[in-house]
């Protein structure tokens, strides 16, 4: 079974292998008391990949170690600069299915092959304070590797880790840091030792010069001049999608791309934390799912509908697996904390009981089946087709116009709509078809957000300012609908409890503080949308 471990340090360079220890007197370090040598480990590691190194590419590592205290399996996800999360499963001949599953959204059907063999001399050092409390470890690695996989070659350097101690100060590190470079050191320029290992024994390139082709004469037919002019007007919409992906927006398309190519990434890297339960994982990669596929429906004059339509299908289908399980957490933490806020008098009967049995039992089902989707071949067929899309996207030919045109009147065709919405919701009597309304009139709001989210880059700040408003209704609808959610499921749960003989009384006080919450909401919403209105769109 695998564990994690939050793992926070620098790596410096040091001189070349074979060289003296580089490291300064560490005692002087603010709050350092003592420098502990714990002597020198051999460590015996062998990296995987696929063989175009799609974990290398995203920054992940995995690998088979021995020697040290931490043998076993490590696969280490980034977090932030300098901060990985390390998942270790122990010693075995093959990669574990724990791991695997981690990988699965960037490795796919791809093989993982060993590409990297490290063997290193860590010469550690432990930095304790006055009470012999672990500050952090800091070792000297001499380091020789040989690539395995996508060519031949092998490497040899030195480097300096300094690897915070658990639920350390992260500022403690910028006080080592301080005594490492008056003593000549450096950051390293590599992130890990597989990204140096695999950039020093990368294959070498030619250096000699290609040949010019010699140029092809000159004969075009009148026909093939006049398909020359019909292709001229969507050309730059082609152009667009050739450029590198950190290339500065400037066209309608661009930006829609950067956004399109943002939420596709967040879908992808959330992925490992989805199967782990990361709090918030499930919510944050359903949202990336809604925030494409509606940019597909709001920009697509720019992005052709007949082609972006069935990936959009797909992304509401997955979009609804995970609300299963991120729906069940919203209304457990509302029952929860509602419930908690009642008087001990209201409260009869084993309500907390029941509803932890209810909760345990509706998560433990979605839990199982949302891994199943995430393992599933219709998951894995629509992140490629995602990447498909991204790297060879079906422009229209408005892509090529200026964004202050395209996105500005997409974006106000969408403010529109919701417009309406709330309108004919305010127009209705409180009841059913008023909830249906407004549940409506929120998922519009949450449309025009994430297409003024898109213009934002583009437009500047009128389009901030709607996503600003756009997010306030969306939280203004939001609790109606969940409070007409949470009174479904307290009518379910009072019926089983007076199946069951029990006091059905306090669901019933729950459910009028739900109906009054959601006229609370109701009364609210016409002055809400009166100020959003007369701010407008973009």
């Amino acid at each position: 079974m695998a564990d994690t471990k939050r793992e926070i340090e620098r790596k410096y360079e040091g001189p070349p292998a074979g060289g003296d220890t580089p490291l300064p007197d560490l005692t002087d370090v603010p709050g350092v008391s003592r420098v502990i040598d714990k002597g020198v480990a051999e460590l015996d590691a062998t990296y995987y990949d696929t063989a175009d190194q799609r974990l290398a590419t995203a920054s992940l590592t995995l690998r088979r170690r021995t020697g040290g205290d931490d043998a076993g399996w490590h696969l280490k996800l980034p977090v932030s600069e300098g901060v990985r999360d390390e998942i270790r499963a122990p010693l075995s001949d093959s990669v574990p299915d724990d791991l695997t599953a981690l990988v699965r959204s960037r490795v796919r059907e791809a093989e993982l092959v060993p590409v990297v063999h490290l063997l290193s001399a860590r010469d550690v050092r432990h930095l304790v304070d006055a009470s012999g409390t672990l500050l952090a470890e800091v070792s000297v690695d001499r380091v020789r590797a040989e690539r395995l996989s996508g060519g031949a070659g092998s490497a040899e350097w030195t480097e300096i880790e300094v690897e915070l101690a658990d639920d350390g100060d992260p500022a403690f590190l910028d006080k080592v840091e301080k005594k490492l470079r008056k003593a000549g050191l450096r950051r390293s320029a590599s992130a890990s030792k597989l990204a140096k290992a695999l950039e020093d024994t990368a294959p070498r390139k030619s250096t000699k010069p290609e040949k010019p082709e010699k140029p092809e004469k000159s004969g075009r037919s009148g026909k093939e001049a006049k398909g020359e002019k019909a292709t001229k007007a969507t050309k730059e919409a082609t152009d667009a999608k050739s450029g590198p992906p950190e290339s500065a927006p400037r066209t309608a398309g661009d930006h829609v791309l950067a956004y399109v190519r943002a939420q596709r990434d967040a879908i992808v890297e959330l992925d490992p934390a989805v199967r782990r339960d990361v709090p918030d994982s499930v919510h944050r990669m359903r949202v990336a799912t809604r925030r494409l596929r509606s940019t597909f429906r709001s920009y697509g004059k720019v992005l052709d509908r007949t082609v972006t339509g069935a990936v959009g299908d797909e992304l509401k289908w997955l979009a609804a697996e995970l609300g299963v399980d991120r729906d069940q957490e919203v209304l457990t933490e509302h029952l929860t904390a509602a419930l908690d806020g009642l008087p001990s008098d209201l409260i009869m009967g084993p309500v907390q009981a029941r509803l932890d049995t209810w909760s345990g039992a509706r998560r433990s089902g979605s839990r199982q089946r949302l891994i199943a989707v995430l393992d599933g071949r219709r998951y894995l067929d629509l992140l490629t087709t995602l990447d498909t899309l991204v790297a060879g996207p079906p422009l229209l030919e408005a892509a090529a116009k200026e964004p202050e045109k395209v996105i500005a009147k997409a974006v106000r065709k969408d403010f529109k709509k919701v417009a309406d919405l709330v309108g004919q919701a305010l127009e209705l009597s409180p009841g059913s078809e008023r909830d249906l309304a407004m549940h409506d009139a929120r998922k519009k709001a949450k449309r025009t957000r994430y297409a003024a989210e898109t213009a934002t880059p583009a437009l500047g700040e009128p389009a901030a300012e709607l996503v600003k408003s756009m997010k306030s209704l969306q939280t203004l609808l939001g609790d109606h609908q969940d409070s007409v959610m949470v009174r479904e499921t307290l009518r379910e749960l009072a019926a089983e409890a007076q199946g069951a003989d029990e006091n059905a009384f306090t669901y019933g006080v729950l459910y009028g503080r739900e109906e009054q919450r959601a006229a609370a909401v109701e009364a609210a919403l016409p002055g809400e949308w009166e100020a959003i209105e007369d701010k407008g769109a973009v």
